[in-house]
């Protein structure tokens, strides 16, 4: 059974909502959407996005090189990206609701759901950060650490420690966490933090980004800008 199925293209980030909103950019800051067909799989979006967070609503946002943050309402008008205040490097996006980025200090932080205010800052430092449709949100920090919120349940530590040692994390639900270590192996959540000295199990493949859906949806791009999306959870 193969884990992986390769798809034609060439990405540097992923993030994927579902099953039908999976968004990346290429190295030269290009934005795609996955249109559904692996035949043609992609549509070039205009704008320059560096990073990029896509939701199981639809909901998408990105960050240019600069930091600048970007809500996507191509879907809605004419204007493919409305400019909101701020500046992050990292940003994921689980719902419209659910959006959290990182900026160039390791400083971490929430959307308001009000754009004349739009960032509440959370204590900790985080270099990547992961959120999902449920509200679940994990993330890593510069020396590897990993880490899920937990300041929706105690307001005396909003992180709680997880072993493990990984540079990127996807979320995309309480039970769909993935991330890759600093040698690009991949890495998905066990869901019992206890399991053992390691409560993740290793998934075959290297990669530099991963993305992780509400739906279980999973894809990743490797160093070379290869696009694949995860196929270990169906029979062969």
């Amino acid at each position: 059974m193969a884990d992986w199925v390769k798809v034609a293209g060439g990405l540097s980030a992923i993030s994927a909502g579902s099953r039908t909103t999976v968004w990346g950019v290429n190295s030269g800051n290009s934005i795609y959407r996955y249109t559904n067909y692996d035949g043609s799989p992609w549509i070039n979006i205009p704008g320059g996005l560096s990073d990029i967070g896509a939701a199981s609503d639809g909901t998408v946002w990105g960050v240019n090189s600069g930091n600048q943050i970007y809500r996507y309402a191509g879907d809605q008008g004419s204007t493919n990206w409305v400019g909101v205040n701020g500046s992050l490097v990292r940003i994921d996006a689980g719902s419209r609701t659910n959006v959290w980025g990182v900026d160039s200090a390791g400083g971490v932080y929430r959307y308001t759901n009000h754009d004349a205010n739009p960032w509440i800052k959370i204590p900790g430092g985080l270099s990547d950060i992961g959120a999902a449709a449920d509200g679940t949100v994990w993330g890593v920090n510069s020396g590897n650490q990993v880490y899920r919120y937990t300041g929706d349940q105690d307001p005396a530590g909003p992180w709680a420690g997880v072993p493990g040692s990984l540079k990127r994390i996807a979320v995309g639900s309480r039970t769909n966490v993935w991330g890759v270590d600093p040698a690009g192996s991949i890495y998905k959540y066990t869901n019992n933090d206890a399991s053992g000295t390691n409560p993740w199990i290793k998934i075959p493949g290297t990669a530099a980004d991963i993305a992780a859906g509400a739906d279980g949806t999973v894809w990743h791009v490797n160093a070379g800008g290869e696009i694949f999306r995860y196929t270990g959870d169906q029979p062969s």
